[in-house]
């Protein structure tokens, strides 16, 4: 006899459970177990009840308006208490001997009352980046997921005149967490429009949600990239395309064009390049060219001069006191 009541309870379980499978999962299947679900029925109906699949059945019915349900991920919590009340409920009435039939409708009603007074599901904010806070709980399938949308956010033009400054902002339009948040930046160069990471090379002390360039050279033009990070988890990648405009400046200019003349010059076939020995009004009207080598000799040169002044200067001072 014991034996067949254990197996009369298997068969019921299978029976219920290929049931509950039927209903495509929903929120009670989520945060109620079987056993709870199975002993509600036991107490409406008897445990070996002919009408035991009926009411697992209508359990299954009554709350097949939740399955496509989708709540906040952080209202959980809430919905797991509600339901686990709602249990308690039900099983107060079955021992009461209300009727299953009327009591299962008036519970999915009240669950359905309680879902809309949860905190709504925040909406995907476009283009790009993951978005915790939008994170939502699906109860077909029991399960939670963020916004279909790339980590990579568009690229983003820039255009500056040389020697001014360009300033970068590493902002997104969606809520970030308000802890734990980093910036680090990167730059790819050589006039690069990309979002290729291999290209990239990290900005050292560049931590903060503003990179700031100041004079902006050519040297600049290419692509900066900035990402978000929540607790080494990557929220989001902005990309910032820098163009550099306008001429140098025209002291710069002229010594430019200085320079390339030098490296372009070259002597003429048969000509002899000498070495430049400036005179000396050479070296007093072109300072420039004193050079260490060159002051050596000015100083030499007058250091002679004059002790050439003192000798002659002594020779006319006994010269004259002999003719005395």
């Amino acid at each position: 006899m014991a034996l067949l009541a254990a197996g009369s309870a298997v068969l019921s379980a299978l029976v219920a459970l290929t049931v509950f499978r039927a209903s495509a999962w929903a929120c009670l299947l989520c945060f109620t177990s079987y056993n709870e679900r199975l002993q509600i029925c036991q107490i409406f109906t008897g445990l070996e009840s002919p009408d035991l699949g009926k009411c697992e059945e209508a359990l299954t019915d009554a709350f097949k308006g939740l399955q496509d349900t989708e709540i906040n991920y952080d209202e959980r919590s809430h919905l797991h208490d509600a339901f686990t009340q709602m249990t308690h409920s039900l099983q107060e009435v079955a021992a009461a001997q209300g009727s299953f039939r009327v009591a299962f409708p008036h519970a999915a009603e009240k669950m359905q009352k309680v879902i809309l007074q949860l905190k709504e599901v925040q909406a995907c904010i476009r283009p790009c980046g993951l978005q915790e806070v939008a994170r939502r709980f699906r109860c077909r399938g029991c399960y939670s997921t963020v916004c279909d949308l790339p980590l990579d956010c568009p690229v983003q033009d820039l255009t500056v005149t040389r020697g001014h400054q360009a300033m970068f902002f590493c902002t997104v339009n969606f809520q970030l967490p308000k802890e734990e948040i980093t910036y680090s930046w990167k730059f790819a160069g050589g006039g690069l429009r990309t979002q290729d990471l291999s290209y990239f090379r990290e900005i050292p002390r560049a931590r903060g949600y503003l990179a700031r360039i100041r004079p902006v050279q050519p040297t600049h033009r290419g692509t900066f990239s900035c990402v978000i990070t929540h607790d080494q988890r990557p929220l989001a990648r902005l990309y910032f395309f820098l163009n550099v405009t306008g001429p140098p400046p025209r002291g710069e200019t002229e010594l430019q064009v200085s320079f390339r003349e030098v490296l372009r010059w070259t002597p003429r076939e048969g000509e002899m390049v000498e070495p430049w020995t400036p005179s000396l009004g050479e070296l007093l009207a072109r300072p420039e060219a004193l050079t260490p080598g060159n002051q050596c000799l000015l100083a030499a040169a007058v250091a002679l001069a004059s002790a050439s002044a003192t000798v002659l200067a002594w020779m006319f001072f006994r010269w004259y006191c002999s003719g005395d």
